[in-house]
Parts: C-alpha cells; structure tokens; sequence
C-alpha cells in the first residue's frame, strides 16, 4: 500500500487538475436532495416497467463509498444519513460534467447527482445520472480495512472515519439519541421540569468520587467540575419545583474502564411526595417500555446473553443477595473482624479501619454484582456509604435505598432524601473525617434543608451504561461519540 503522503499528494493534484477543468472542489451550493430511506420508500416497491412508465427524475446527494468503472460508464454507490444508493453514469447520457471530468472523482468525494429513477436486472433501485456536482473534493482515502483494526482506539480517536465506514457504528449513536428522547418525552408526560443546574461548582458534593479542578481567573477562584448535580437538584424541590431532572455531563477524576470514562452523562431525577419504592416502579416502567419502543418486544441480547425486561424485576436486599449469590450469612457471621478478613481473603484491600457498612458493600461489589444478570433492585444498603440518603425505621444502620442492576453493571441509585439538617451536617462531618474524596461540608445546602426539603426521593440513571445494552456494546466507549483517550504520539 503506498504512504499515506504519496496518496495525498495525487488527490491534491486531482483537485488541482479539477480546478483547471473549471470544476471548484469546495463549492458553497444549495443542493435540494432525497434521502436514500425516501427514495426506498417512494420508489422501492414499484418493478422495473412500472418505474419505467413513471418516468420519475430524483435529486440525491451524498459520499462516494464504491466506485465500479466499466469503461465507457461507471457504477457508484453514495452514502447519506439514512443509507446508500446506487448510481449509474454514463459516458452518452452524463450533460454535466464531461464524462472525462467525472472520472477523475474519488471514492471518498462528496457528490449530488440529478438524473432518472430506475431498476437494474438484479432489481436495485438506480439513479441513472444526467447532471453530477462535485460538493466535497476529499483528500483523503476511505482505509480499506477499518471495520477490521485489531487497535480500537484508532477507531475512537478517529470517530468521523468510523460514522463513515461503520454503519452500526451510525446505528448505535441515533439508538443512543432515540433513548433520550423517549426519556425526556416520558418524565415531560409525568409533569416533570427540564433543568439545568451548575458544571462548576465551588464545592464537589453529590457523590463520593475525585473531582477535576480548574480556576476561574477574574474570580480568583478555584472550581471544580461536578460529580454530580443532586445538591443543586434537591435545591430546586427545596424551591417548589416538586418534580424536575435533568440530562446531562457529569466529570469523576477516576480510572478508565469499559464501564467508566471520566466524563459521562447521567439522567438524575427527583420527585416530592414519593418514595423510593416508588421510583422503583417508576423505573420498571420507564425502561421496560423503553425497551418494547427501541426494541419491539422486552427481550434483548446483550454480551450472547438474553435479557428479559419484562415487569415486574427482582427485588431483595444486601443481605438477601450475599447470602444467595456470595455465600456470606450476615446473620451467622455479622462480626467484623471476620468480614474483614473474608474481604481480605477475597483480595479486597483498605478495610483495615473501615465500619462495617463499608466491608459489607465491599463484599456485595466483589461476591454478587456480576452475577446480576436481570433486572434487579437491591435495597438495604449500609448508612456509612449512604450519606444523602434516609435512614430506615426499622433498621437504623441502614437506609432507604436502592441500586438497579443488569448484567452485572450498576444502572441506577436512588433513594428517600436525608431532608434532617442537622443529621445531614453530621453525615457530611463524618465523610470529611474519613478524607472520602468529593467530601466537603456544604453550609449552602444545610441552609436550603433549613427551610425545609419535602419528603423526596430522587434517583441517577447512568444513560451511558443504559446505552450499552440496549445497543449490545461491550465498552461504553462505544456509545461515547469521542471518549477520552491518551494523546496520539505517532
């Protein structure tokens, strides 16, 4: 294969030579076209005769993807949003431009085409091409093997060349979009309130992860990129909205992985009056009939794994789960040296000091989360890595909580809102003593809770995550359209 400078070298001659026909490789021109799906969906069901009788003359426009030349004419297949169709040029019948002109087009090159609708024997639907318009010369040649790269981060790094050869690449990122669009239509039909609340925020709060730091310069500040938006949310309940979410960027200063990148986009959503069971059903019946609007019917594949959303999900708490799933009776083995050291055993490192709700979620993440295949909620968690969320009546070291998951990947958390100041304040004091990132006392939102917060639940929704599965993507830089990468040093 020649270098890629040597091939760039003869199209920067082509278009030069372009340009001495009289043809401009960039002309800024309005070009009226059919779509590929429009063409298919007026012209497709019609047999050759009767598109022959029609006599129907078509616009479309679109990328150069296959170039066949027989000579004294010359098969093409452009590509548009929706598809691919075929044209077919002919050296008597082409009135603009010269037939010679045209040839020296490449795969690669942006055209408009103008000419009669027609079948082939082989019953494709053709535009046969009276006029062709050159509207983006490319410098570039389509790679041949693309699809193929054993390096995947070239195709990331490199998203518009993989939108252009790809098309379930194409696929994934419209799914992607028609998801959160029915999201927003759903929470629009429940009289929830679009908002959008803070990226820079003078104190991270929300989460416990490792903000990214930045600095405002005429305030002389120091900002940090949110973690998440709850506090601000719970700030607007506090003001009477009742009902909002939102959708959009959250940034942790953590590792990547195939379930994490450190920019991400999250649904959060907060109601009055409610519960956390509540949203449990809320969320049963928003994915579900998400799923049934992407999918046609509640089962998926993902992973070779079929996965069935129909209602109703699992329900069953920590204990319940590490009992089943990890092998560990809470109830025959609840002191915590011995969880400790089952943890250590497990490989688990840095609970020598920490409480026991710690080292039972430490246990759960490592013996169960995997083995979580359909939709479950798991609820009872633990109130030391709960600090906004309610504690339960009945079981005061726990709080009123849940975390949805599906095939092994955590989707959602929510839980009844800590509407208590002053228990809210000591939370808030007890994260910052053990130096948990993000942790910081946050008097703005005391003072909001001060005035008094309704009894609220409110959950996230990793969107990111929710798209890898219902687009059966291994990695959710997949369904990120340019996801974070190390600097290219070639």
């Amino acid at each position: 294969m020649e270098p890629i400078h040597d091939l760039l070298a003869v199209r920067k001659e082509k278009a030069e030579n372009l340009k001495n026909a009289g043809i401009e490789p960039y002309p800024q021109v309005r070009w009226p076209h059919t779509d590929s799906a429009e063409l298919q969906r007026e012209f497709g069901a019609f047999d050759a005769a009767e598109l022959e009788a029609k006599g129907a003359h078509v616009s479309a426009a679109g990328r150069i993807m296959a170039f066949r030349d027989f000579g004294k004419s010359t098969f093409l297949h452009i590509q548009d949003r929706k598809g691919r169709v075929q044209v077919y040029v002919r050296k008597d019948l082409l009135k603009d431009p010269d037939y010679a002109v045209f040839k020296k087009f490449d795969t690669g090159d942006i055209i408009g085409v103008e000419g009669k609708v027609f079948k082939t024997k082989t019953g494709e639907l053709t535009i046969l091409a009276e006029k062709v318009l050159l509207l983006t010369k490319s410098m570039r040649p389509l790679p041949e093997k693309w699809h193929g790269l054993k390096d995947v981060e070239e195709r990331y790094r490199h998203r518009y060349v993989d939108l252009i050869v790809n098309e379930k690449v194409r696929e994934v990122f419209v799914r992607r979009a028609r998801i959160i669009e029915f999201i927003r239509k759903f929470f629009a039909a429940r009289d929830f309130v679009e908002v959008e609340t803070p990226m820079m925020q003078l104190i991270p709060g929300g989460a416990v992860a490792k903000p990214f730091i930045t600095h405002h310069n005429a305030l002389g500040l120091d900002l940090y990129l949110r973690i998440a938006p709850e506090l601000y949310l719970k700030r607007l309940i506090v003001g009477g909205m009742e009902r909002v979410f939102e959708i959009n960027r959250n940034f942790r200063n953590e590792g990547i992985s195939v379930r994490h990148n450190p920019e991400f986009t999250m649904l959060e959503f907060y109601q009055a009056y409610v519960t956390y069971e509540d949203l449990m059903s809320l969320t049963e019946e928003m994915v579900s009939s998400l799923v049934q609007d992407l999918c046609g019917q509640q089962k998926v594949v993902y992973n070779e794994r079929e996965i069935d959303f129909s209602m109703p999900w699992r329900r069953m708490t920590m204990q319940e789960a590490l009992a089943e799933l990890g092998g560990v009776d809470l109830a025959a083995q609840a002191d915590l040296d011995t969880l400790r050291s089952r943890a250590k055993a497990l490989g688990i490192e840095g609970l020598e000091k920490a409480p026991k709700g710690k080292v039972i979620t430490e246990l759960f993440e490592t013996l169960c989360e995997e083995k979580l295949e359909r939709p479950t909620f798991i609820t009872g968690y633990p109130v030391e890595v709960s600090p906004l969320a309610k504690r339960s009546k009945e079981q005061p070291d726990l709080v009123e909580r849940f975390e949805l998951y599906i095939c092994g990947m955590e989707i959602a958390n929510g839980f009844n809102e800590l509407n208590d100041p002053e228990d809210q304040r000591a939370r808030f004091m007890e994260q910052i003593k053990e130096k948990e990132e993000g942790a910081s006392m946050d008097e703005d939102y005391i003072m909001a809770l001060e005035y008094g917060l309704p009894p609220t639940a409110g959950e996230g929704i990793g969107i990111d995550r929710l798209a890898m599965l219902l687009t059966d993507s291994p990695s959710i830089r997949e369904v990120i359209l340019f996801p974070l990468l190390r600097p290219d040093m070639a």
